[in-house]
């Protein structure tokens, strides 16, 4: 099967303005699970396992689409790695929620889950996450979760490096700061907006998807940043 990851630029799940992306994550749950009924499960270490946030999922992804869901909580309470193998194990979509990026890839780090979620990955179950859940496969990230010693709201952190490039979510809110750091520092980048995703297949994008956003390639070149709508 096909390594798959869907990286969500940002959106409002309990308002519904990523609806039209959230189908096609429910299709292949459904197309993953086969005759059975999918199940899926969410991850919401970055926003230190917010309950209202699950439940919003659980509504979306059950009452809309009659996906079963479970939770990865691992913020508060010991993870009984036993039991929290059996919910990968079952999983059809993986879908990591958005909050704090660099406390979600060191907290996964100290706890060891992810050779869970990569396990998944790598049988063919589709990842996919919004915002910090989006951008933390990439290899250099753009976010907030850093306090800079300039005082900087946004900087650049290393992710986990499983799809390569350089990547800013949100990127209709942070275009002009985004871009700056991209003219100075690389020579390829992407800003994928809210309401918009980016899909990858072994690693390789493949296309976009959009409930309202854009998703843009930038490119030094010759003195200049080019873009491109994707």
């Amino acid at each position: 099967m096909k390594k798959t990851i869907i990286a969500i630029g940002g959106g409002e799940l309990r308002e519904r303005t990523t609806l039209k992306i959230d189908e096609y994550l429910a299709a292949l749950a459904k197309a993953h699970a086969g005759e059975k009924r999918a199940c899926a499960l969410f991850i919401p270490t970055a926003s230190h396992d917010f309950m209202p946030y699950y439940n919003t999922f659980h509504k979306v992804y059950t009452g809309g689409f009659d996906i079963k869901t479970d939770v990865a909580l691992t913020v508060f309470k010991d993870v009984d790695m036993e039991k929290m193998t059996a919910k990968f194990q079952k999983a059809d979509l993986i879908y990591v929620g958005g909050g704090d990026t660099v406390f979600m890839i060191e907290h996964w780090k100290k706890i060891g889950l992810l050779p869970l979620i990569e396990d998944a990955y790598e049988r063919g179950v589709p990842i996919a996450g919004l915002s910090a859940g989006g951008i933390c496969w990439f290899t250099d990230i753009y976010t907030d979760s850093l306090k800079t010693e300039s005082g900087n709201k946004y900087a650049m952190f290393k992710g986990l490096g499983w799809l390569e490039g350089v990547v800013s979510p949100h990127y209709n809110e942070r275009r002009a700061d985004f871009d700056e750091i991209v003219f100075k520092n690389f020579d390829i980048a992407y800003g994928i907006e809210s309401d918009s995703a980016m899909v990858f297949e072994d690693g390789k994008f493949v296309k976009t998807l959009s409930s309202g956003g854009g998703v843009y390639a930038l490119k030094r070149e010759n003195g200049s940043l080019k873009k491109q709508i994707l």
